[in-house]
């Protein structure tokens, strides 16, 4: 992902980052008053509640810039207008997965808002390019980091 070029996001995780987003600048008075309390307290060079307030406040701020600028390139797309069966962004699929012997679930999403564990899959990851394009009843295959990997696609919905 570039630092310049759009962002695909679906609406549910657009909506997600802009929540935190909302969160972090309520989060900024906060820590502007535990600065200036801590800076009460006299001797800035070594009080660690004035550092680490300093360090949160760096660290909200940076967080805050890096969700403005993916939110001002985010390119929204519903999923819900496709309605065929080939796989593409936004796409909730079930796979089997061969080596596991199970079905597992996904979503193609963005890089922002994926994450595995909650059935969000990066379209940027070697499987996420690996399904794209693909349709229901492909076999895919790829090279994951463990070795070469094989999904059957079961099913494509878009939700």
């Amino acid at each position: 992902m570039t630092d310049t070029g759009p962002v695909p996001l679906t609406p549910a995780g657009h909506a997600r980052l802009q929540e935190e987003l909302k969160h972090l600048k309520a989060e900024r008075p906060r820590v502007i008053q535990a600065i200036a309390e801590a800076r009460a307290h006299g001797d800035l060079s070594e009080n660690a509640e004035y550092h680490a307030a300093k360090e949160r406040q760096g660290l909200i701020e940076a967080q805050i810039a890096r969700l403005e600028s993916l939110l001002s390139r985010a390119e929204v797309i519903d999923p819900r207008r496709f309605n065929d069966r080939k796989v593409r962004f936004g796409a909730t699929l079930t796979l089997y997965d061969e080596e596991r012997d199970e079905e597992v679930a996904y979503q193609l999403v963005g890089e922002p808002e994926s994450d595995v564990d909650q059935g969000r899959l990066s379209v940027a990851s070697p499987l996420g390019r690996a399904l794209v394009g693909r349709e229901e009843g492909d076999d895919v295959e790829f090279r994951a980091p463990g070795g070469v990997r094989r999904f059957s696609i079961v099913r494509v919905e878009y939700r």
